[in-house]
Parts: C-alpha cells; sequence; structure tokens
C-alpha cells in the first residue's frame, strides 16, 4: 500500500510540474505535417500552361468519370482495373456520401433503400469515426463487431447478416486500419464476400482502402479484394474507395471510387445529377507530378522517412512504462492505446488539463460510446518530433496517474 501511495504521489508531482510548462498540443487528428505536406510542393505550376490532356480541355466541363490517365492512377492505388474507377473532387468521404445517397434515391437492384422499413450497417470497432458519423447522418443504424488483429469476427458477421435482413454493408478499412493499424486477412478478404455472395439481403463490402500505400515498415500485402471476387462472381458486392489526401496537399488530393460494372452505371444516374465534371486540372496536375517524381510508390516512401520515426518515438514512449496496451503498426496514421476498462475519459481529461488534446474519447465507436471505456487513439502525424515527444511525455504521465488512482 505504501509503494501504491508513493507511486501516487510521484504521478501526482509530475502531473502538476507539467502544468506549470504550459503546453499545448494536438493528437486529434491523422493530418500530414509539413514537411510531408511540402513534398508535394512541386504541384504548383507543373502542367506550364498545358490544357489538352487525354484528349480532353481539362479547363471545360465534361469527362464525369474523371481523366483516363487519373483513374489509371486510381487503379494502381486500390490495386484494381482502370475500368471499375471513377476519379472524383478532392474527398473520398464525399464519394462515400454522394454513393450512399445514390443508394437511398435509387438503390443498387433491389429498390430505393428510403423505401426500406430499417437499413443497418455493421461497424467494426474501434473503427473510423467519420464512417460512423456518415452513418449517423443518413438515419442507417450502426451494428458494431469486434475487430480480431486481421479483419473482423467472420463469425459474429456471418450470423448477426444471417438474422438481420436490414443489414446492407459493412465499414472496411482493410490495410493499416483506423485506429488499430490492422491489415485484412486474405481469409477474412474471402469470408467477407462468400457472406455478400450468400447473404439474403443485396450486402455491400464498403472498402475504404485510405492507407492502401501508407507502409512506414514492411508490411504483409493486402489481398487483392476484386480478384478474389471476380473467382466467385461478387464484384457487385465492392463498393471501394481511396484518395490521394495524405499523399500529395490533403485539402485539394483526389477522391477515387471503384466498382463493378452494374454497380457503376447505377450510381452515374445519381452522380450526373450532381456534378458537370470533376476537377479534371487537378488531376493533370497529380497524374504529371507522380510521373515526373518515379511514381507514387515511391513518392510514398518520402513520407514513409518522416513518419516512421514518429510512430517510434511513440512505441518508445509507451514501452517505458507498465499500463495498458497499444499497437504496433506497419503504417497509416494511428496507434490505438487500450487502458484499463473505465479510464479512457480520465485519461484524456487529465491530458486536456496539461495542454494535450486527444481524440473524444467513444469516438471510435458508432454513437461515441465505447462500452469499456478503455480505447484511445492517438494521432502521431501531424505535429513536429519534439512535441511529441512532449505530447507522449504528458500521455505516460495521465496513463500512470489515472490507473494508479484505480488501484
Amino acid at each position: 500500500m505504501n509503494n501504491l501511495i508513493t507511486e501516487i504521489e510521484e504521478a501526482e508531482a509530475l502531473y502538476l510540474d507539467l502544468k506549470t510548462r504550459q503546453l499545448k498540443v494536438d493528437l486529434t487528428r491523422g493530418k500530414p505535417d509539413e514537411s510531408q505536406l511540402d513534398l508535394s510542393s512541386g504541384l504548383e505550376g507543373i502542367l506550364q500552361g498545358q490544357t489538352i490532356v487525354d484528349g480532353v480541355d481539362i479547363r471545360n466541363y465534361g469527362e464525369p468519370r474523371g481523366l483516363d490517365s487519373c483513374r489509371e492512377l486510381g487503379a494502381e492505388i486500390l490495386g484494381c482495373d482502370k475500368d471499375y474507377v471513377l476519379a472524383g473532387g478532392n474527398s473520398s468521404l464525399n464519394l462515400m456520401s454522394q454513393y450512399i445517397s445514390s443508394l437511398f434515391f435509387h438503390g443498387s437492384g433491389d429498390g430505393p433503400w428510403s423505401s426500406k422499413e430499417r437499413i443497418s450497417f455493421l461497424c467494426p470497432v474501434p473503427g473510423y469515426d467519420r464512417h460512423f458519423r456518415l452513418s449517423e447522418e443518413f438515419g442507417i443504424n450502426m451494428i458494431p463487431v469486434e475487430l480480431t488483429g486481421e479483419g473482423p469476427d467472420l463469425e459474429s458477421v456471418r450470423e448477426l447478416v444471417k438474422q438481420d435482413q436490414s443489414i446492407r454493408g459493412i465499414w472496411c478499412v482493410p490495410k493499416h486500419s483506423n485506429p488499430t493499424g490492422e491489415i485484412y486477412s486474405k481469409e477474412i478478404t474471402e469470408g467477407l464476400l462468400k457472406i455478400s455472395k450468400e447473404a439474403k439481403q443485396n450486402f455491400k463490402i464498403f472498402w475504404d482502402n485510405a492507407y492502401a500505400i501508407h507502409d512506414f515498415k514492411d508490411s504483409i500485402p493486402l489481398e487483392d479484394i476484386f480478384s478474389l471476387a471476380k473467382d466467385i462472381d461478387a464484384l457487385d458486392s465492392i463498393v471501394a474507395f481511396a484518395s490521394t489526401s495524405k499523399m500529395t496537399y490533403a485539402g485539394s488530393g483526389i477522391g477515387f471510387l471503384a466498382l463493378s460494372k452494374f454497380n457503376l452505371d447505377l450510381f452515374l444516374k445519381h452522380y450526373l445529377a450532381l456534378i458537370i465534371g470533376p476537377d479534371k486540372v487537378n488531376q493533370a496536375k497529380h497524374v504529371k507530378f507522380f510521373k515526373k517524381n518515379g511514381g507514387v510508390i515511391s513518392h510514398m516512401k518520402k513520407h514513409a522517412e518522416i513518419l516512421k520515426p514518429k510512430f517510434e518515438l511513440v512505441d518508445s514512449w509507451l514501452s517505458k512504462q507498465d499500463y495498458g496496451s497499444w499497437t504496433k503498426p506497419t503504417g497509416g496514421y494511428f496507434v490505438s492505446f487500450t487502458s484499463e476498462e473505465g479510464l479512457a475519459k480520465e485519461i484524456i481529461n487529465l491530458a486536456s488539463g496539461l495542454g494535450l488534446k486527444l481524440t473524444p474519447a467513444g469516438a471510435t465507436f458508432p454513437y461515441g460510446v465505447d462500452p469499456k471505456d478503455n480505447i484511445i487513439r492517438l494521432a502521431p502525424t501531424a505535429c513536429n518530433i519534439k512535441e511529441l515527444d512532449t505530447a507522449m511525455e504528458i500521455f505516460v504521465c495521465c496513463v500512470a496517474l489515472a490507473t494508479l488512482r484505480n488501484h
């Protein structure tokens, strides 16, 4: 007991010392830092007055599916055939919204979703808060499914889809998943496709491959879901997304959507009512920029050189202390920390008192409710190494203090 009191007193003393420093650090969102954005400064002026690309005047209306060369870029990122790809504006999230809108208005061969009594999505947890926010905005009922370390629990997915006909989709971040960093295995990917094929309802896999080529260490390659789907005639089940937002300029990248011909033809009926054409000037810039700089993979290796030391620093700080567990991703933008149950909110509140902003507790769960209150998402990318070092000193102190007080 005396040892515990001493440890608490030491943690409280460190907390008060950190408070006197009046620090201010933000680890809330997975944004590129300035040095990453600077890697793409060559985008500016790269066209040098060029106005015709792929035989198209890029200044004018038209080409709703995007420039052919840009669709090829999207196909390279997503690992699929160019014929599946639509290159849009600067946000894959916007394409998700537009695609879901099309389902509510027109459906996907089974009538509009708006005519259904209820629409539900499976949500692997912990997961991407923007997926959950978008689902809530559309009134989609969200059902959590546990992640296993290599994708969602297949048995749970299978049983839920079989039992509940309102379940029409599952959100997936299949590579360097947000926030756990896991990579979906071939077994999980094939299992999801088989479930979609067997489902009585029109069940879709929303495959948000946001971190498809965002490796900073050697990692297990992600299986090509399109090839696997083609083998079992399940292409209509896949709705895939990607973007260049964390490759070039986060605010002015290119979003990609990949669909089977059947799904794409249906979607275009809705999409063409919303747009006259994407920003083809920006698309042309990106195509020329990547070609000039050795291709998209070569460019992403430069990002890896910036990101890898940050994740190593996070792991180094967490390894110095004895509380909780955490993920060790090989790419992506996040580390997921698991505290003792019931402590995530307390840790985040303590950190806030020292000037460290963290993603709100529960944000990585549907409706903002973490049933165990023990998951904290860390986003170490947006700050520099010095700031991150400070942030982790604060975080480790707050974890220790909350945990010790709980004992």
